[in-house]
């Protein structure tokens, strides 16, 4: 499969100032894979697995002089790692804390090392080891397979290229509209992870898809009983649940229980540091950064993928058989959720993209906008809807509000303008970050 994390990785490869890199995203979207396609442009390649070799976590007890670790580990995989023609790997590094805080020293002592590092639950570790090495690592962030990376593993690149090059001035013609669409719903339904896109392009059957999405769910499962000591696994699994459940409205944690814990703050803490959810905060959008206009305790909580999102709500597969894409996204905040976890896997790598949501709770005038991003310096407001039709009242008021020329409507429809409003087929959203 190929990702759109792969041209960072080669333009990292060839960069003149060069930091140790580090590969975060949450568990199975793919981050072992891509580097050892990537390590295939290299003359060598050594992969350190912290949770496979446990014996290995001895090397960083004594030193973490960087040279001293080359020599012990070359000793130990029977192959030489040379500086500009070995790529070393880092796996699981989670696991071995020593190793996460020789990062540093291998920048400072062995800049000409390419040294990757990745891991799951990642951030939860990282935020226990204080000042690991900021300012002398740099960071990659991995998602799920967005739609146009499923499209492009299903032999679709033609697609990709034509959704790539689309605006409102050059819209997509209405049968490979509808060909899209075809392809949207399948993705709507199995997500982005990249072991059930793997058995989709290779069997087509949902059904299995369904059963690899649940094996996978077990694997997040199995993970929270890692946490026993700080958060019950039960709670994690309430607040797993709920995230489901509450997805396109202001996440309360008295939804999750009548019982007043810290435990549920921790555990949806811990689901965002891992990479499994994103807080989407309220933003009062009154200029830019949106982020400067925010407040902390009004937030949405968006699942990480639509697949997963699909298991835990138990979606009926017989409905969906006979469902159109507009019945489909109507169930639950499915076409939020899409949407937004689409503008975050079409971001720059470097950063997690910033998403935020406007919502104005006054008396007899009520009014929301699904999500509002900044680009270059330029604050756009995105209305999501489900089907090809729908009021566009708050749209409107916030536009005017606001003095901002032109809104977002992100649907089912082809491109289309009513007004200073501009529609995006829900499959191109992606392309608001370009203009």
């Amino acid at each position: 499969m190929r990702r759109i994390v792969d041209k960072t990785l080669s333009e990292w490869k060839e960069s003149g100032n060069r930091k140790v890199l580090l590969l975060r995203g949450a568990r199975q979207v793919g981050k072992t894979y891509s580097v050892r396609q990537f390590a295939k442009s290299f003359n060598s390649f050594v992969e350190v697995n912290f949770e496979e070799h446990q014996r290995i976590h001895s090397f960083f007890e004594q030193s973490l002089t960087p040279q001293k670790i080359i020599e012990k580990l070359s000793l130990f995989f029977q192959q030489s790692i040379i500086p500009g023609e070995t790529l070393l790997f880092f796996d699981e590094i989670q696991a071995a804390p020593n190793a996460i805080r020789s990062l540093r020293f291998f920048h400072e002592k062995m800049p000409e090392l390419h040294l990757v590092a990745a891991g799951s639950l990642l951030e939860f570790a990282l935020s226990e080891i204080p000042s690991y090495g900021v300012g002398r690592i740099e960071s990659r962030f991995m998602y799920p397979l967005s739609f146009l990376e499923f499209l492009d593993a299903n032999g679709a690149d033609g697609l990709v290229a034509l959704i790539k090059d689309s605006k409102l001035s050059i819209p997509i013609d209405s049968l490979l509209h509808d060909k899209i669409i075809d392809y949207l719903k399948i993705y709507h339904l199995i997500g982005g992870l990249p072991d059930v896109v793997d058995r989709f392009v290779a069997t087509g059957d949902l059904i299995e898809c369904q059963n690899v999405l649940d094996a996978l769910l077990l694997t997040y499962t199995d993970d929270f009983a890692k946490y026993r000591e700080k958060i019950a696994p039960e709670k994690l699994l309430e607040v797993f649940k709920s995230i489901a459940e509450q997805s396109g409205g202001k996440f309360k944690y008295t939804s999750i229980s009548t019982e007043r814990s810290v435990e549920y703050k921790q555990a949806l803490d811990l689901f965002v540091m891992a990479g499994i959810a994103y807080k989407v905060y309220h933003t009062s959008a009154q200029g830019v950064p949106l982020g400067a206009h925010i407040k902390t305790n009004r937030f949405k909580v968006v699942l990480f993928d639509t697949g997963v999102y699909q298991r835990l709500l138990k979606l009926n597969l017989s409905a969906y058989a006979v469902s159109n894409y507009e019945d489909l996204l109507n169930r639950g905040s499915l076409a939020e959720l899409f949407a937004c976890n689409e503008l975050i896997a079409s971001g720059n790598t470097r950063n997690r993209p910033e998403i935020f949501y406007w919502h104005r709770e006054k008396r007899g005038s009520n009014a929301e906008i699904d999500y509002v991003i900044e680009r270059n310096g330029e604050i756009l407001p995105i209305e999501v809807k489900a089907g090809t039709k729908g009021q566009m009242q708050s749209l409107y008021l916030f536009l005017e509000e606001r003095k901002i020329l032109r809104g977002y409507r992100v649907s089912g429809e082809n491109f289309g303008k009513y007004g200073n409003i501009i529609v995006i087929p829900a499959y191109a959203v992606g392309n608001l970050w370009e203009g």
